[in-house]
């Protein structure tokens, strides 16, 4: 069995497991102690690890595809497999003595990132001396290495520079801050960070990381603009909107049934039954879910393709991912809307797609109009 086929099939047990959890998991904030131990096994941490850290260099193809399959069970389990993927393709640009410590232990630490440079780093004889605080750093409960961002003041006095620091679980606070109505079982909670020596080789330049420049490694995967890799936020909708149109199927195929088996006389002022409305959603619903997946594979078989990406196929990867994104929220919300009071119960899965594919969907790296702008500008230069 393939590499791929491993983690898909791995990655349907963990969604479905997932999915059972899911009431304890957002009751809890945080995601099941089983859930995140599946994760790991599934190999999603180490799929992008360097090849001679123990990991397997994956492609974006084989992610793209296992974090869909979870993300039908949970829409928070799907986000913190993706990031768990995606931040060690991150550490994978440190300089190789980093690389070695951050998988001293083997290639399945799990890895959390926040790279909005809230921390400052002061410049010290071999590394940097970190504090701050930065919030939504997701399944942080359950972390090993954490790579925070913070703006180093230039010694000259220029420009201060961005760069990226990984720090072991030890070196940090956990506060707990992340109260929210959709993905709360992310856990996505505060990290701080006060006074803590972090030597040059965990450390990289935050640009270097953006523009795809590893340190020491060259294997393909690690060679990707950042802008590229949008499917780490926009997959985890692709399978809400998936798991949503099964819950909605689920739904609404005994009241088909039911009106096909009797039907009844609609009583005075009142609408009768249309199947016809229960067609058309689903189509709509299932042709907008197969055309985004399209949108996402040719993103990942982008990014997953030899050599440099020009900076308008970049754009064009954000754009997609923007794009499926908003069109999985239209689906969802279409679904919700149409399902009827009883599959709008809490009890129901769909109410909780429902609010976790809103919530992602606010994400920064996923706005359209910024995606827009920056693809607008590659096809017309001004």
């Amino acid at each position: 069995m393939d590499l791929t086929s491993e983690l898909v099939s791995a990655a349907r047990e963990t969604g479905a497991l997932a999915a059972q959890r899911a009431d304890r998991a957002e009751a809890a904030r945080r995601l099941d102690p089983e859930v995140a131990g599946a994760l790991v096994a599934a190999g999603f941490a180490r799929h992008f690890v360097p090849k001679a850290c123990g990991g397997d260099e994956g492609t974006f193809l084989d992610l793209n595809r296992a974090v869909s399959a979870v993300g039908e069970g949970c829409t928070a389990t799907a986000w913190c497999a993706s990031l768990s993927a995606h931040v060690s393709r991150m550490a994978a640009h440190l300089p190789a003595a980093g690389c070695r410590e951050v998988w001293a232990d083997g290639p399945d630490a799990l890895l959390v990132a926040s790279l909005t440079p809230l921390g400052t780093a002061r410049r010290v004889p071999g590394g940097y001396r970190l504090d701050g605080t930065w919030p939504f750093v997701s399944a942080i409960d359950y972390a090993d290495w954490a790579l925070l961002a913070a703006m180093v003041p230039a010694e000259d006095g220029g420009q201060p520079q961005a760069r990226v620091l990984a720090v072991p679980r030890d070196a940090w606070r956990t506060e707990d801050t992340w109260q929210s109505v959709g993905m709360a079982a992310t856990g996505s909670n505060s990290v701080t960070v006060e006074d803590v020596l972090v030597p040059d080789a965990r450390s990289m330049s935050r640009e270097d990381l953006f523009t795809g420049r590893a340190a020491d490694s060259d294997a393909p995967c690690h060679a990707v603009p950042m802008q590229a890799t949008t499917m780490m936020f926009a997959t985890p909708a692709l399978g809400a909107a998936k798991g949503a149109l099964a819950a909605w199927t689920g739904s609404v195929t005994p009241k088909i049934r039911a009106a096909a088996a009797g039907p009844r006389q609609a009583h005075a002022g009142m609408p009768a039954f249309n199947r016809a409305s229960y067609d058309v959603t689903l189509t709509r619903s299932a042709t907008e879910i197969d055309a985004a997946e399209l949108l996402l594979e040719r993103a990942a078989r982008t990014a997953d393709a030899a050599g440099a990406l020009s900076p308008l196929l970049t754009m064009r990867n954000w754009r997609d991912c923007a794009m499926a994104t908003e069109s999985m929220v239209g689906v969802v919300n279409r679904l919700f809307r149409t399902i009827g009071t009883t599959g709008q119960s809490v009890r129901s899965p769909l109410q909780r797609f429902w609010r976790d594919v809103n919530s992602l969907a606010g994400h920064q790296g996923l706005q359209v109009e910024s995606a827009s702008v920056a693809f607008s500008r590659h096809v017309i230069a001004l």
